[in-house]
């Protein structure tokens, strides 16, 4: 079976005194039956990492380059992210897409590079509301796969976080068969590429999860978690997630 994880994407939240969030995390999850991932900004990681250390959560990056190394002003490396303390990476997030014009090309890229940094990596694909009118959401999501994702990653190693982007931070949410169509597909798509690898990694739902409503997606067959973005600033909120998710 897919391991079940709670990840939060802090995006450019957070700052020294947020420190006391992951505190309260600690302290309420000795023994999750979930794998609980905080991915913060990157001048977190390594204050993060260093109290996280022993406890049931692993901290990860929002992003790495492609490159080992070299005249990138601003950029991450991936093995400077390992050096920090992550041991996971969000890449191709739809705000990176949008934001940064990554294409998938260059998600694929950033995650080589991530892996032969010994990193867990979580790749994002999603469509917009537009692509959803037009009734084109698994084209999209299909292409993302195919050229976001590098050969030779396990179970152990990839993750796929499924977020539409209309969803992100809306309050919107889609309806459990629409989530369910294209967990299914994504689930299809790696199990065809992967053979049994591909049925036990983990695919993730992400778009306004939060505990009132983490429940009834984590119901969806093929959803084995959450990229959880605004509720996982607070401890109280995303410790709901994550309860609904070790009842699932």
């Amino acid at each position: 079976m897919p391991p079940k994880i709670a990840a939060g994407n802090w995006k450019m939240h957070g700052d020294g005194a947020s420190l006391s969030e992951l505190d309260a995390l600690i302290a309420a999850h000795t023994a999750p039956v979930a794998r609980i991932v905080i991915c913060p900004p990157a001048t977190l990681i390594h204050r993060m990492a260093e109290r996280a250390s022993g406890s049931a959560i692993a901290i990860g990056g929002q992003t790495c380059h492609a490159a080992s190394q070299g005249a990138h002003t601003g950029d991450i490396a991936a093995a400077m992210l390992t050096d920090a303390g992550a041991t996971h990476v969000i890449l191709g997030h739809s705000e990176r897409r949008a934001d940064h014009a990554e294409t998938d090309a260059e998600v694929r890229a950033q995650a080589e590079a991530a892996l032969a940094a010994g990193l867990t990596v979580i790749v994002c694909v999603g469509e917009t509301g537009a692509e959803r009118d037009a009734d084109v959401t698994l084209a999209v999501v299909e292409t993302q796969l195919s050229g976001s994702i590098p050969d030779g990653v396990t179970a152990a190693t990839l993750v796929i976080a499924y977020e539409p982007v209309w969803a992100i931070g809306t309050g919107r949410v889609p309806t459990t068969e629409q989530i369910a169509e294209v967990h299914g597909a994504i689930r299809a798509h790696l199990t065809t590429r992967f053979g049994e690898a591909g049925r036990e990694m983990a695919i993730l739902y992400g778009g306004s999860v939060k505990p009132g409503n983490a429940a009834e997606i984590f119901a969806v067959r093929d959803v084995n978690g959450a990229l959880v973005g605004g509720a996982s600033l607070k401890a109280a909120d995303f410790a709901g997630i994550i309860a609904a998710l070790d009842a699932a």
